[in-house]
């Protein structure tokens, strides 16, 4: 018997070579030192992680760990090498726990911060004093000045940016999943142009059927029926292919733009400052009438999202091997669209467009932690609110008295993120041919 270890592939030497055939073999390979020949090489057995040394052994009649050890080449025990894998389990556990320690923490004083700082300063202590106070855990109230920017001005603020952020940075990690694509973003099928065409055309036209809500309400519905109808124009024979999904919405996408400019063009000078400000983006008409319309929104999707963690691992090995483990792919793909639709909807409705959250987030989450959705669908959520809290502080700040359009900042600092995402992921493939 011998005891090297086989090459994986044997340059043609011109001789008479055995042929290779499709059936399956079920005798022992001697020349392996007793590693069970399945038909299947030992490359991807351990690349597909389905078929395991105690089921290998009991198929073959061989004992396990020999063929473990000399099948390998290396003589680690399988003992060993079960602790060793065991150890990645509680790696990604412990490094998850840890990143939503900190990001909870983050975001609590990032909020306080938030709250406290601005035109008109309030001392992080009386801040906290004050929402004691309302909440009935002692604490006191500010003068009448102080707690009216605080809880009219300062916190809807606060909380819809939290909101908004949440909804983007979690639609954005569903999207690259649903796609299998590292670079897919919520507006790549539509939904934040078609949000923008009707609410620049409540704005154009000067509709007022619902008050200040008009514009909300137009904007929310309009980016849900332009959700479906990409879907509906790119399903065919039952099924939605991906290519034709992301067709699809670019040229929605580019319908969508001739329309606002088509709508810009008929408007006064007061209705195009209006659209143009909301399609920069920006959470200066916070109020708490507008974080009660997000938050159902919000909630729903929010709730949901998690529940498709597994599935999306799932998914994430390809479509067949997905469907022959049990996922309904199909049905998978249409409700994830729908929650990404529902939460950038509901975000861009009283945001206007920001691009980017829904994009850097779960690239982030995925360098730091890895691609597992169990952590990074809601871990995408924590830190779209943490980056959407802090760009809105910093909108409002950095050239006081004015203000910056949120979604400026979000862009400002995507982009270059994008170009190195670009130039890295055509690196670690060796181009994109």
């Amino acid at each position: 018997m011998t005891t090297g270890v086989r090459p994986r592939a044997q340059e043609p030497s011109g001789e008479d070579e055995p042929v290779l055939n499709d059936a399956p073999r079920t005798g022992t390979d001697t020349d392996t030192g007793a590693h069970a020949d399945t038909g299947t090489l030992p490359a991807a057995e351990a690349a597909a992680g389905a078929v395991t040394p105690a089921a290998t052994g009991a198929a073959t009649g061989t004992a396990t760990p020999a063929a473990t050890g000399s099948s390998t080449g290396t003589g680690t025990p399988p003992a060993a090498e079960a602790a060793t894998v065991g150890v990645r389990p509680r790696r990604a556990r412990s490094t998850a726990c840890l990143l939503t320690v900190v990001l909870v923490g983050a975001l609590l004083a990032v909020s306080l911060v938030s709250a406290g700082y601005g035109a008109y300063d309030i001392p992080l202590g009386d801040v906290i004093a004050s929402v004691q106070h309302r909440a009935g855990l002692g604490g006191q109230p500010l003068d009448r000045v102080g707690e009216s920017v605080l809880w009219n001005v300062r916190l809807p603020r606060v909380v819809l940016a939290l909101l908004v952020g949440a909804c983007l940075g979690c639609a954005g990690a569903l999207m690259q999943g649903v796609f299998g694509n590292p670079l897919a973003e919520p507006g790549i099928i539509g939904i934040s142009a078609g949000a923008a065409v009707g609410a620049v055309c409540a704005i154009a036209l000067g509709l007022s059927f619902l008050g200040n809500w008009t514009v909300t309400v137009c904007a929310f519905v309009s980016g849900l029926a332009t959700v479906l109808l990409v879907y509906v124009m790119s399903r065919s024979g039952g099924r939605t292919e991906v290519v034709t999904l992301i067709l699809t919405g670019i040229a929605v996408n580019a319908f969508a733009g001739a329309l606002i400019g088509l709508f810009v063009f008929f408007a006064d000078n007061a209705q195009i400052t209006q659209i143009t400000f909301w399609q920069l983006g920006s959470l200066s008409q916070a109020t708490w009438p507008k974080v009660l319309a997000v938050l159902p929104c919000a909630l729903l999707g929010l709730l949901i999202a998690p529940l498709y963690a597994r599935r999306l691992d799932l998914l994430a090995l390809g479509e067949r091997p997905a469907r022959h483990l049990g996922v309904d792919v199909e049905r998978l793909r249409i409700v994830l669209v729908l929650v990404v639709a529902l939460l950038t909807a509901a975000a861009v409705a009283v945001a206007g467009i920001i691009t980017f959250v829904g994009l850097l987030v779960p690239h982030l989450l995925r360098m730091t932690n890895g691609p597992g959705h169990r952590f990074l669908v809601p871990g995408a959520a924590l830190g779209g609110a943490l980056m959407l809290a802090v760009g809105d502080l910093a909108a409002r700040t950095v050239a006081e008295p004015a203000e910056l359009p949120l979604g400026v900042l979000t862009a400002l600092f995507g982009s270059p993120f994008f170009f190195w995402l670009l130039r890295r992921t055509r690196r670690k493939q060796g181009g994109w041919a």
